[in-house]
C-alpha cells in the first residue's frame, strides 16, 4: 500500500489540534496538513447536543462549556470566528450542604459559602500558604522543595495544614468539582501548577469576573472546533481514523498507521497527547424563587452531584447542569443515580424540580480517546519525573493538548495556547521565516529542557512552627469573632479576603 505524503500530520481533532492546524494554514497556505481523529466527530472534550426543551429543542454543552475574561487565547479565537459569549447566571441564593445527610442545608449570596468565623479563618490561612507557593509552581523546576511537594497528595497537604474538619470537607468538594478526582488521587505540586496557571485557587472555583466559570458561548463550545475544521478544510480532517502506531526514522520521514490507511509526513510533524455530566430541563422555577441554580454538596450528604449551575440557554430555555465526580461517581447505578439527582434537586430547590421536561447524562469515562474529563491529572511523583519532557519534541513529533499549557492548563484556553505553540514549533522547522522574533523565542523557550529537579530549600511558609501557627490562629479567630457581632462588617471582611486571594466524572444536565 502506497502511503500518502503530507507536510504535517496532526493526531486529534480537538481544540488543541485544530488550533495548531489553523495557525499553520494561516502562516503558510501551501502546507499539506492532515488531521486524523479517532472519534466520529471533532471537538475532543467539547460536545454540544440538541435535546428536548421547553420551547421544543435547544442545544447544550455536555463537556467543556465555560470561558473567562482572563483566558486571552480562547477569547481571541472566539472573536476571530465571529462567535459570541454571554455571562453565567449567578444571581440569587446559592445552596450549600456539607456535614453528612443530617448536616444543615444553608444558603448564601456571596462568592464563597457562609462559613463560620473559625472555618473562614482556617480558609484564609490555608489560601495564604498555598498562594505563596503558586508564585513559582508554574515552573515546577523552580518550586522550592518540588520533590517533596510532588511526593504528597493534595489530601495529605490539607490534612497537615487545615485546622478544621469543615474546611477539609470543603477542599474535597473543590477537588471533585475542578479536577473530577478525590484529593488523595492528585499530586499537590500538580495542584499548585494548575492553580498558578489560572492565576489563583479561587479563580478555578468561581463564576465572578476573571474566573473559570464566568462566560459561556452562544451555540455551544463544539462549534469552535467545527468552525476551525471548516477553515482548515473538512477534506483534510479524517474522522474515525484512530492512529495505532507511529514510526520515526532519524533524518527521515514519520509514518503513521491507522486501520486500513497509511500516512507519511515529511520532517516537521505535530502530534497530540494521546466524569459524568447531567442536564435537566424545566421552567426556571429556581429563579422565580430567588435561587441562582448553584448548589454545592459534599460526598457524605447522599447527593450524587458535587455542584450544579444554571444552564439556561440564550434563547430562554431553562436548564441546570451538574457534575458527578470522584467518590460520588461510583456510589450509584445509572437508575439509582438518576433518582438520587432528582430527589436532591427537590430537597434543595423545591417540589417543582420533580416536574422536569428531560434528563440527560454524559459519562466521559466511557468516551474513547479522551481519558476521562475534565482533565488528566498527575499522581504523586509524575510531575517532577515527566514534566521536563511534557513539551519537549520527540524528534519531529511535537506535543499539544491543554495539559501542556502554561496558562489556564486544563481549560479550552490552555488547549488553544498549546496548539498554537506546537504549530510555531513546526513552522520553525518547515518555514522559519514566517515566525516573528518573539515567536522564535517562544519556540526556543518551549523546547528548553531543564535539569532534573533538585531538592531545594523549602518555603518558610510551609515550615511555620505549631506555636507560631497557633498564635496567628488565635489572633485571627479573636478578630473574626468580634466582627461576627456585626454581620455587615463580617460580610465586608469576607469579600475583602476573597478579592485578596483570587488574584493569585460524571456530568449531569437537567432541563
Amino acid at each position: 500500500m502506497t502511503a500518502e505524503i503530507w507536510d504535517v500530520i496532526i493526531v486529534g481533532a480537538g481544540l488543541s489540534g485544530l488550533s495548531a492546524a489553523h495557525l499553520l494554514r494561516k502562516r503558510n497556505a501551501k502546507l499539506k496538513i492532515l488531521i486524523l481523529e479517532g472519534k466520529d466527530r471533532v471537538g475532543g472534550r467539547t460536545v454540544s447536543t440538541e435535546i428536548p426543551a421547553a420551547n421544543g429543542v435547544d442545544r447544550w454543552d455536555f463537556g467543556g462549556q465555560w470561558v473567562g475574561s482572563t483566558q486571552t487565547h480562547i477569547l481571541e479565537l472566539i472573536k476571530e470566528l465571529g462567535l459570541e459569549t454571554f455571562p453565567q447566571f449567578n444571581i440569587g441564593k446559592k445552596v450549600h450542604h456539607m456535614g453528612g445527610p443530617g448536616g444543615k442545608v444553608r444558603t448564601y449570596r456571596t462568592s464563597i459559602p457562609a462559613l463560620s468565623p473559625v472555618v473562614l479563618t482556617d480558609l484564609t490561612q490555608l489560601l495564604w500558604k498555598v498562594r505563596q507557593q503558586t508564585h513559582t509552581a508554574i515552573d515546577p523546576w523552580r518550586t522550592p522543595n518540588a520533590v517533596e511537594l510532588d511526593s504528597m497528595t493534595l489530601h495529605s497537604y490539607i490534612t497537615q495544614h487545615a485546622w478544621t474538619a469543615d474546611l477539609k470537607e470543603e477542599m474535597g468538594l473543590c477537588s471533585r468539582s475542578v479536577f473530577g478526582v478525590e484529593p488523595s488521587q492528585m499530586s499537590f505540586l500538580f495542584f499548585l501548577m494548575y492553580a498558578a496557571a489560572a492565576g489563583g485557587v479561587l479563580r478555578l472555583l468561581e463564576s465572578t469576573p476573571g474566573s473559570a466559570q464566568e462566560l459561556k458561548i452562544k451555540g455551544g463550545t463544539q462549534q469552535l472546533s467545527q468552525c476551525l475544521a471548516e477553515r482548515v478544510g473538512w477534506k483534510n480532517v479524517r474522522l474515525g481514523s484512530a492512529v495505532a502506531a507511529i514510526w520515526q526514522v532519524e533524518y527521515s520521514n514519520i509514518s503513521l498507521w491507522a486501520p486500513g490507511c497509511s500516512y507519511t509526513a515529511l520532517p516537521g510533524n505535530i502530534g497530540r497527547l494521546i466524569n459524568h455530566e447531567n442536564h435537566c430541563s424545566f421552567t426556571a422555577f429556581w429563579k422565580e424563587k430567588g435561587f441562582s441554580g448553584e448548589i454545592v454538596a459534599g460526598s457524605s450528604t447522599g447527593c450524587p452531584f458535587c455542584v450544579t449551575f444554571d444552564a439556561s440557554s440564550p434563547s430562554g430555555n431553562a436548564a441546570l447542569v451538574g457534575f458527578i465526580a470522584g467518590q460520588q461517581a461510583s456510589q450509584w447505578s445509572s437508575e439509582e443515580r438518576r433518582k438520587a439527582v432528582l430527589s436532591s434537586l427537590v430537597k434543595y430547590l423545591g417540589l417543582e424540580a420533580a416536574s422536569f421536561i428531560h434528563y440527560e447524562e454524559k459519562d466521559w469515562a466511557k468516551e474513547d480517546y479522551s481519558g476521562g474529563c475534565p482533565v488528566n491529572v498527575m499522581a504523586p511523583g509524575m510531575l517532577t519525573y515527566y514534566h521536563p519532557s511534557l513539551r519537549k519534541p520527540c524528534g519531529r513529533i511535537h506535543w499539544a493538548g491543554t495539559e501542556t499549557a502554561t496558562l489556564w492548563c486544563g481549560y479550552m484556553s490552555g488547549a488553544v495556547q498549546a496548539g498554537q505553540r506546537a504549530a510555531l514549533e513546526a513552522l520553525a522547522e518547515l518555514c522559519p521565516m514566517t515566525l516573528t522574533q518573539e515567536e522564535q523565542e517562544v519556540v526556543q523557550q518551549s523546547q528548553t529542557v531543564e535539569a532534573a529537579v533538585k531538592q531545594t530549600p523549602a518555603s518558610k511558609l510551609t515550615r511555620l512552627s505549631t506555636a507560631n501557627a497557633l498564635v496567628v490562629a488565635a489572633l485571627a479567630i479573636g478578630g473574626v469573632l468580634l466582627l461576627a457581632r456585626n454581620q455587615n462588617a463580617l460580610l465586608k471582611v469576607k469579600t475583602h479576603l476573597v478579592n485578596a486571594f483570587s488574584t493569585t466524572t460524571h456530568d449531569i444536565f437537567l432541563l
